[in-house]
């Protein structure tokens, strides 16, 4: 068990070992006081400038230890190394302007996070987006997308994965080709997009295909990270608590919807700061829960089999291996609604035990799925929610093409 000193004579307590984390789990790297400050930027300049204000009680993270800001809006973090990032959580009634994170700094300087007060209410639209597989072949799609967007003027975009075409078997020319053409394209985009992981962001790992060394700078889920920031992360908007989370694991060549040891303690510590009234949402890419297996079958071979077996253990590659352990955490609060994407189909589930009801719905594909493998030619669409005081509508499905 570690125990971490906040400056602010808070303990945090990291119980990595506890939970069964291994060491090869973090990076290993010295700790570092990481100092920063979360400031209201009344001129727009991006830097904090006399009598521009510092906003308290925003949660700030390495993706390993949670802390918050001071009434001054200052921090201090000792973070542990972790995967080299820092964020900082959007609260409600702010935007972040420019990224939401940066680079953990090297030199001892002090990160600033500027923010903008909004006119934000209870009451706002939200659209959920899924499975792009951004290519100059899909490009078409994506725009298509944006369209919807600037159509709807919803507050935010969330897509939740396989945002590129791949990433897995690919070399390092075609990977963060496609990388780069994916920020130029959400650039364009009218509202901020929230992005979730998805396996085809992981880059490299199907070595046989890709001929990417494992010793690679930007091997696995570091390619993400260099250009999109951290893979998993919080924000509230409206006073709705999103929760952006990683469910794609690898072992050696292959990937299986997981949630590791590290994410999950820093969901508890992200969770923490939930009020009891306050509504929940998570976004992520490999669903929690699915039927989807049952109507793509089971598969012993392929790109992309039914079952892995990690460390002994067997378990489902399509949805969340340890489910049941996420969801225990997360269903202490009023966790509503669970959004996915990687089946490429439109599916409502919900589960209600001791008047917890979580609805697990997931939105097909942006990509034109012509050659949808189910054979059932599922449409392709976004899901456009409402949300009013913290309850939340079942969503207007939006097909990209005008026909369907």
């Amino acid at each position: 068990m570690k125990t971490v000193k906040s400056p602010f004579g808070v303990a945090l307590v990291l119980a990595l070992l506890a939970i069964g984390a291994t060491a090869a789990s973090v990076p290993k790297a010295t700790p570092i006081d990481v100092a920063g400050v979360v400031f209201e930027d009344l001129n727009g300049n991006a830097l904090q400038d006399e009598r521009e204000p510092g906003i308290s009680g925003v949660r700030v993270s390495d993706q390993v230890l949670v802390t918050a800001t001071e009434k001054d809006g200052r921090f201090l973090l000792q973070s542990q190394g972790g995967y080299g990032l820092i964020y900082a959580s959007q609260p409600t009634g702010y935007r972040i302007t420019g990224p939401f994170w940066r680079q953990v700094p090297t030199g001892g300087e002090t990160l600033q996070f500027p923010m903008v007060r909004t006119d934000e209410s209870a009451s706002f639209n939200f659209i959920h987006a899924s499975d792009p597989h951004l290519s100059e072949e899909t490009l078409d799609r994506m725009r298509r997308l944006r369209e919807i967007v600037t159509e709807q003027n919803p507050a935010f975009v969330l897509i939740t994965g396989d945002l590129i075409r791949d990433a897995l078997r690919v070399g390092e020319e075609e990977a963060t080709g496609l990388y780069e053409l994916l920020v130029q394209e959400l650039a364009e985009f009218p509202v901020p997009v929230w992005n979730a992981l998805g396996n085809h962001e992981i880059f490299g790992i199907e070595r046989h295909h890709s001929l990417v060394s494992q010793e690679h700078p930007l091997y696995g889920k570091k390619m993400f990270r260099h250009y999109l920031g951290p893979n998993y992360y919080s924000f509230d908007f409206g006073g709705v608590r999103f929760i952006g989370l990683d469910t794609v694991d690898y072992d050696d060549l292959w990937y299986s919807g997981y949630v590791d040891e590290v994410e999950m303690a820093w969901l508890r510590q992200d969770l923490s700061s939930v009020t009891p009234q306050q509504t929940v949402v998570t976004f992520n890419h490999i669903p929690f829960l699915s039927a989807g297996e049952n109507i793509y079958g089971f598969r012993e071979d392929g790109a992309a089999p039914s079952l892995i077996t990690v460390d002994g253990e067997t378990r489902y590659r399509h949805t969340v291996g340890n489910a049941r352990e996420v969801l225990t955490e997360l269903r202490q609060h009023r966790f509503d609604l669970a959004l996915s994407g990687h089946h490429h189909m439109r599916e409502k589930l919900y589960f209600e035990s001791h008047g917890v009801k979580t609805r697990f719905y997931m939105t097909s594909a942006v990509r034109d799925d012509a050659l949808d493998r189910s054979g059932l030619d599922m449409i392709s669409g976004v899901m456009l929610y409402r949300v009013n005081a913290g309850e939340i509508d079942e969503g207007t499905f939006i097909p990209l093409d005008p026909q369907e």
